[in-house]
């Protein structure tokens, strides 16, 4: 197992040496969409889940139409054509379990706080047992880099769901966290935010008052990025999950698809812009798997859910060898992605508890 591990470190640790001396110039951008399936990511769409009567709604003939073909490539790259275009050409893409990659959470709950805690503290606390847990008592890689000279007041996180202000700490960690429909007057003083704010917060509720359409969410980051130009960036979106619990199939794979078109946006942005082109690392992700459709479980996931343990991860940009989908046998966890990025950065992050 430790040869493995090893293997898989190798393999992310491939020409991190160009940033061995310019490591306050490097970017980075962490993104996340809420309990999208390995599966899903690998494999595109599943008919078995396209025609069982209860997911489709009536309307399965508008999923085979946008997204299946009998050709698993051609079929994942309608999905996800971002990620099975431009991201395999460039970055690496990780978790085909078909393959024996294996990517895993360590912590034993399998749902959404503890998960997101551990990505971000590269580390298990198994007392965040629940997602109206307190506000996190460990330090998070984010909260690190604020406190670095070459990272102070240039950190900022956006998130879907409400609960990122207690994962993330905000209060203690000192960088803002938007998330939700919270306001923030400092941001609405740029016109095009307060826009958004406004639409925000005077649209359907879809998911009630905890969490806001990601559409709003990625506008808000992406206006911020091209505007404050931060260093480093969390955004987290939360349709696959809501949509998936919901057990409205059509709607999951919309989700996916418009998270890829968004992942897209933030890399042509990236690449366009002289202060991140050549200076950015990417890692994304998702806090959990999902149940197994053969036991009818895929609307679910957590501690008794079988699979729900399985996730998956790429990555884009410096220090990241051009490996497309990692097909080597390996074994990783999720508390170990955030080390990887810090590394990249020439940086030794470990997370601390202040209660």
């Amino acid at each position: 197992m430790k040869q493995i591990v090893c293997l898989v470190f190798g393999l992310l640790a491939q020409t991190s040496f160009v940033l061995a001396q310019k490591a306050p110039e490097n970017r980075v951008i962490v993104i996340t969409t809420d309990g999208l399936r390995w599966q899903d990511v690998f494999k595109g769409m599943d008919t078995t889940l396209a025609k069982k009567k209860a997911y489709h709604h009536g309307d399965s003939l508008a999923i085979f139409t946008k997204f299946w073909d009998n050709d698993l490539a051609t079929r994942r790259k309608k999905l996800m054509p971002f990620l099975w275009g431009e991201l395999a050409q460039k970055g690496q893409i990780h978790g085909n379990r078909a393959l024996g990659n294996r990517v895993d959470v360590a912590n034993p709950h399998w749902f959404s706080y503890p998960g997101y805690s551990e990505l971000l503290t590269g580390q298990v606390d198994t007392a965040i047992n629940s997602n109206e847990y307190k506000p996190n008592p460990n330090t998070n890689f984010f909260e690190y880099l604020n406190q670095l000279p070459a990272y102070k007041n240039q950190v900022v996180a956006f998130g879907a769901w409400d609960a990122f202000d207690r994962i993330l700490n905000e209060k203690r960690a000192g960088f803002p966290v938007i998330n939700g429909y919270e306001v923030y007057p400092e941001l609405n003083q740029d016109p095009k935010m307060k826009l958004i704010s406004d639409m925000l917060n005077q649209s359907f509720r879809v998911f009630g008052d905890v969490e806001s359409q990601d559409v709003f969410i990625h506008f808000q980051a992406m206006q911020y990025l091209k505007t404050k130009k931060p260093k480093a960036m969390y955004i987290s979106y939360g349709e696959t999950d809501e949509f998936a619990h919901e057990g409205a199939y059509q709607h999951y794979l919309q989700a996916v698809h418009h998270f890829d078109t968004w992942l897209n946006e933030v890399w042509d942005f990236v690449e366009s812009d002289p202060l991140y082109k050549g200076k950015t690392t990417i890692l994304i992700t998702t806090d959990h798997g999902r149940g197994d459709i053969i036991k009818d479980e895929w609307k679910s996931h957590g501690k008794k859910v079988q699979d729900s343990h399985e996730i998956w991860f790429a990555m884009l940009g410096v220090g990241v060898a051009p490996m497309g989908e990692v097909k080597q046998a390996a074994q990783i966890y999720q508390k170990d992605l955030i080390h990887v990025l810090s590394e990249k950065l020439q940086l030794k992050f470990k997370s601390e508890r202040k209660e």
